[in-house]
């Protein structure tokens, strides 16, 4: 038998209008406000491959004291909903007409008419709110989704990611960088990670280097910890340790859109197979059992969001420079979890990826004893590293792509070093040296001559 103090219901979910109980699993008056999403057919990892996770009969409700109601009732199809740091708007994905394609709009909660936010004829998805009245989404740019941000006025926007693989934000963290998904090795078609980046696209990393099978989907909780999903259920990410740990959720498969009901409180997506549709579900954090929310026979109820006042991230200043390039230092590559002998490493050559998706040399410059090295490289562009030894054998190549902004100047502890990685008190020998970068713009360099 059910608590009386479990707050659930299962609700019948009309695509034509309000929803309406379906069976009382529990009476509850008392459960907070949120927003889903409803819809035939979804497929989280689809955004991989360019492809929409939802079909068109895609639609966000509201769950309140009034009862539930869609959000936007004139729309075809809406998705992905985000909710101000105020709590009175929202944004999400939206078709008004089923030929249209996906637009970022903003609603009040209270009334009003949507507005739209991105007039570009892509496809735009999975907004989140930033500070200063900016957006950030991913943008359809031919086969992949490209994460951009702009204002709410749309005055200007700006692309953040430069890889030849598709990007999809997932949330905004407490320090005001960016929670955005993609394949690992970033740039390439692989499983999906987890990676972080500032809102002016500089300072990209994975935000752990121990790299599992499939980590997407995250969302930092009010503990600062990052909850994600992955092939085996939900794990996190925690700031005392270098690599991901379990978290003992009930068997099943989790979506997209996790989200904090209060510290260690969570309304989730869950299935118990590929089988059936996705449900909301309670899961109180080391309970071994899920409470049921929503549910609906035949239809996935993805995407819970709460309708809640909330902190707003830290805002940052950015470092770019008005340059065309990049400086990068290194300070030691022999600082990573690959292992090489000391004094092997004599060279860095860097390679990028061009409009037809040929890798294309940049050039070479040598590498320090201590491991430093210094380059300028191209800004907005796929860049990938390889190492080698005094008879210009590979020691180590990236497998994929990382990128620096235009005028960005960025430090490194090493080469694959992981961000809990602190640098050694020492001035690189590369800038007792020189301070001036070796040029690796490919500017010397025409051809990687088929590599």
């Amino acid at each position: 038998m059910l608590p009386r103090s479990m707050v659930a219901c299962v609700l019948l979910l009309l695509l034509t209008g309000p929803a309406r109980p379906a069976t009382e699993v529990v009476q509850g008056s008392q459960f907070p406000a949120f927003l889903y999403t409803v819809a035939k057919t979804y497929n989280p990892l689809a955004w991989l491959h360019g492809a929409d996770r939802f079909s068109s009969d895609a639609a966000v409700f509201v769950h309140d004291k009034g009862g539930e109601r869609r959000l936007v009732p004139d729309f075809a199809a809406s998705a992905d909903p985000s909710v101000s740091f105020d709590g009175q708007k929202v944004l999400f994905a939206g078709k008004l007409h089923t030929q249209d394609s996906w637009k970022i709009w903003e609603v009040d909660l209270v009334g009003g008419r949507p507005r739209q936010v991105t007039p570009t004829v892509d496809d735009s998805i999975r907004p989140f709110y930033l500070p200063d009245d900016r957006v950030v989404y991913a943008r359809k740019n031919g086969e992949r989704y490209v994460i951009e941000v702009a204002d709410l006025t749309h005055t200007r926007s700006v692309p953040l990611t430069y890889i030849p693989s598709s990007a999809l934000p997932t949330d905004v963290l407490h320090d005001g960088r960016i929670l955005f998904e993609s394949a690992y090795p970033l740039g390439t078609e692989g499983n999906p990670e987890i990676y972080a980046v500032y809102s002016d696209g500089s300072g990209i990393e994975s935000y752990r280097c121990d790299h599992g099978p499939s980590r997407y989907s995250a969302r930092q909780s009010s503990s600062g910890d990052i909850v994600f999903e992955t092939a085996h259920g939900l794990a996190r990410f925690t700031s005392a340790r270098a690599q991901q740990a379990s978290l003992s959720s009930p068997a099943g498969e989790y979506a997209e859109g996790l989200t904090e009901i209060a510290p260690g409180d969570w309304l989730v997506a869950w299935r118990h197979d590929a089988k059936q549709p996705f449900h909301l579900m309670r899961w109180s954090q080391g309970s071994p059992r899920l409470q049921p929310v929503l549910e609906q026979k035949d239809l996935n109820v993805v995407q819970p969001a709460m309708l809640a006042e909330r902190l707003v991230p830290n805002r940052h200043p950015s470092g770019l420079h008005d340059w065309p390039n990049a400086n990068l230092l290194c300070l030691n590559a022999y600082t990573s979890k690959y292992q090489f002998v000391p004094g092997s490493i004599h060279s860095v050559r860097l390679y990028t990826r061009d409009a037809e998706g040929s890798t294309r040399l940049l050039g070479i410059a040598p590498v320090e004893r201590d491991g430093s090295f210094f380059v300028q490289v191209p800004g907005d562009q796929p860049l990938q590293i390889e190492l080698l030894d005094a008879s210009g054998k590979t020691l180590k190549r990236e497998a994929g792509f990382f990128w620096m902004r235009r005028g960005e100047q960025r430090g490194c502890v090493g080469c694959h070093a992981g961000p809990e990685t602190a640098p050694e008190n020492a001035i690189p020998m590369i800038l007792l040296k020189s301070t001036n970068p070796a040029d690796l713009t490919g500017a010397r360099v025409q051809s990687a001559g088929g590599q």
